[in-house]
């Protein structure tokens, strides 16, 4: 959740602190009317509760940082993984 909240604040953006903070704030919006700079929500530990949070860049794309000490990269939420765990997105812009 470090990436949104750096890539927001560099912009003049405050955004709640954790993601699962995020995932209640916002305005809610459809996955098929993502707009860049929506937030993407993953359950990646358990299936009900938000523990990943990406920035979704158009085109099904979306970067985040998939773990400490991993390389912040894009992935498409079509993927298999992803697709499985979505679980909603944010629109805060």
């Amino acid at each position: 959740s470090g990436l949104p909240m750096t890539a927001c604040r560099l912009n003049g953006y405050d955004l709640p602190r954790t993601s699962r903070e995020r995932f209640t704030a916002g305005d809610p919006t459809a996955t098929d009317a993502l707009q860049p700079a929506d937030l993407v929500f993953f359950a990646t530990r358990t299936r009900k509760s938000v523990s990943h949070v990406g920035i979704y860049i158009g085109d099904g794309r979306f970067i985040h940082a998939p773990g400490r000490g991993k390389t912040i990269r894009i992935d498409s939420l079509s993927q298999n993984y992803y697709r499985r765990r979505l679980i909603g997105a944010r629109h805060f812009l």
